[in-house]
């Protein structure tokens, strides 16, 4: 008993350890993941999956698959394609279909895999990774039209890949005899008819209860987990690992719906997921065996190799013919597409059932797909963002800032972000107040921030830091509070609250509720608009070896207001009342000086 709690705990804590680190490094979560597994696995013995969970191994990995897939139909809204809506699903309907032919003759012929293995890894091999290519798309911070493609292929070839694997394992089952043509026919209609129709039927039953207050909140969570959990069950009855399609449609209706309660939804269910994830990956890594890593040989390399060079390219290329893409667009696409987590599960899944039905081979599934996995993920990896700066497909040269709150304040601080070359956007829900940005020619977006259409039209990557400058203190804290998640507790500020406000919310505000302090309590948005009609105006001053931070100290007027440092690297660091602890050489300090100063305001420019 101790040693299966001691297992199961060491499973969450290697697989969130490995997350957590992956994100201090920026690295792809699941170069971690893979390292944890193999470590605590076939590397030391410590754990041992098989023996850990016996014959409900396989239930509880599939389960936790099903889980993925639904978070990834949940997150699949339709007005998000973004202007790819053609190329999408050019790319998963025809390339798809094209990679999977080419990959069962490259898994036969080169791999040499019995036809059954061959036709089910090709199906799987669709599949190309949102637990990967999104968080990729995070760091490289492309052209929002490559980021979108790739972003939905992943998504939509999640559920592709395995329920066309699905067809291929059944199909294979009637050549081995154990089913014949008309059962399988049968239980392959009934299998869609459930997936598809009865998916949508319980994701608009669902809706109907939440929507009309039949469920209460702290239930409605609860409640969609266990019909995930239910749907799979009852669909996998008629048809093995249907229910893969079921949970992804069941994902889809919700994640299109208006729910209020939706984006709460969300966020819990991330969590969960990134549990599920971790777990699912440790687990299967761990369960890989080192004889079998030990027959990896010189056709598997190849196999591999053929994989990422000819197969991609070829299908993509093809199956955007008459998409509108460009060349670069078309190049950039057929190099990119990492494998993840639902690729490796779903053949752990299979791999057991082939050699089950006599296909004794199906073991190699699992090594196969480990390779391809590590071998996308650091190819794809390291190359993606310099790929795309290469062919001029990367949105811009370093991080940006989101200003929430339009005003002559706000005006000022973008204009001499773009001098410096460095991405803002301005967003107001005041169509008045948005007149200045574009008189200025400044980047801007009329309409709500807190509104899900922001995440429909705007390139949120593309922005590293928010600043909520807004002369309403509970909408700042409402709008940090939500970014919050998003982009990081660290990386939101807003004004800092008025002393009535502080002292009103000093026993009762949490630490995750509002943003970190920008500025003091004494310059408040009322502060700075009057500073800036009096002609104040920014300054960047940069900072050298010879002219340091206590230099600038000293040199600075005694009024001025220091705003923001700008570090070497182009990382944003909006200023409060504590000093920094160190200020490298390099860094540009922006700073809001007097008018009497306004001699230097050429010199600032």
């Amino acid at each position: 008993m101790d040693s299966v709690v001691i297992a199961l705990a060491m499973i969450g804590v290697a697989g969130v350890g490995a997350q957590w680190l992956a994100w201090r490094w920026s690295l792809p979560a699941i170069v971690l993941l893979l390292v944890a597994g193999f470590l605590i696995g076939p590397a030391t013995g410590i754990l041992n999956p098989n023996a850990l969970f016996g014959d409900l191994l396989r239930p509880t990995v599939a389960l936790g698959v099903a889980v993925i897939l639904f978070e990834g139909g949940l997150s699949l809204n339709f007005q998000r394609i973004g202007g790819v809506e053609k190329a999408v699903w050019r790319l998963v309907l025809l390339g798809a279909f094209i990679a999977f032919l080419l990959g069962a003759l490259n898994a036969h012929y080169i791999a040499e895999l019995s036809w059954p293995s061959a036709l089910v890894f090709a199906a799987i091999l669709i599949v190309t990774g949102p637990t990967v290519i999104i968080p990729l798309l995070r760091q490289a911070r492309l052209e929002r039209r490559v980021s979108s493609l790739l972003r939905w292929e992943a998504i939509l070839a999640d559920p592709l890949g395995a329920l066309l694997a699905v067809f291929m394992f059944e199909g294979y089952l009637v050549y081995h005899g154990d089913h014949g043509f008309w059962v399988l026919a049968v239980r392959a209609a009934a299998g869609l008819l459930i997936g598809g129709v009865g998916g949508w039927a319980l994701g608009r039953g669902l809706i109907w209860l939440f929507v009309g207050g039949r469920v209460p909140e702290f239930l409605k969570f609860p409640l969609i987990f266990v019909s995930v959990m239910g749907a799979y069950a009852l669909s996998d009855l008629v048809l093995e690992e249907s229910g893969l399609l079921t949970v992804t449609v069941l994902g889809l209706v919700l994640g299109n719906s208006r729910l209020a309660s939706l984006e709460e939804l969300k966020r819990f269910k991330e969590a969960v997921t990134i549990i599920l994830v971790s777990s699912v990956f440790i687990v299967l890594t761990a369960s890989v065996q080192l004889g079998s890593l030990a027959e990896f040989g010189l056709e598997d390399l190849a196999f591999v190799l053929v994989l990422l060079f000819v197969i991609r390219p070829i299908s993509v290329w093809v199956g955007t013919i008459g998409a509108h893409l460009s060349w670069k667009e078309r190049l950039l696409v057929g190099w990119i597409a990492p494998r993840g987590i639902v690729a490796v599960a779903v053949s752990g899944l299979f791999a057991r059932s082939l050699v089950e039905h006599g296909a004794p081979d199906g073991e190699r599934l699992a090594v196969l797909s480990f390779a391809v996995v590590v071998a996308t993920v650091f190819a794809h990896g390291f190359t993606l963002g310099p790929f795309a700066r290469w062919l001029g497909l990367s949105s811009h040269s370093g991080p940006g800032l989101l200003i929430v709150g339009a005003s002559r304040f706000s005006v000022a601080l973008a204009t001499k972000l773009k001098t410096l070359d460095i991405n803002s956007l301005t967003v107001d829900r005041n169509w008045g107040k948005l007149r200045l940005s574009r008189n200025a020619g400044l980047a801007n977006h009329y309409g709500e921030v807190l509104s899900e259409e922001v995440e429909n039209e705007l390139p949120l990557e593309n922005y590293s830091v928010l600043l909520a400058v807004t002369d309403n203190d509970d909408y700042n804290a409402l709008v940090t509070t939500n970014f919050g998640p998003l982009m990081g507790r660290g990386e939101v500020y807003q004004f800092a609250p008025s002393e009535e406000q502080s002292e009103k919310e000093k026993f009762r505000r949490v630490v995750t509720l509002g943003g970190r302090p920008f500025l003091t309590q004494e310059h408040s948005y009322n502060d700075l608009e009057t500073k800036i009609r009096e002609g104040w105006f920014i300054k960047a001053s940069e900072l050298t070896d010879t002219y340091g931070w206590d230099a600038f100290q000293e040199a600075l007027p005694e009024k001025a207001i220091v705003l923001m440092l700008i570090e070497p690297t182009k990382k944003l660091r909006p200023m409060n009342s504590s000093v920094p602890a160190t200020v490298a050489s390099g860094s540009t300090i922006l700073s809001l000086v007097p008018s009497e100063y306004a001699a230097e305001r050429e010199k600032a420019s």
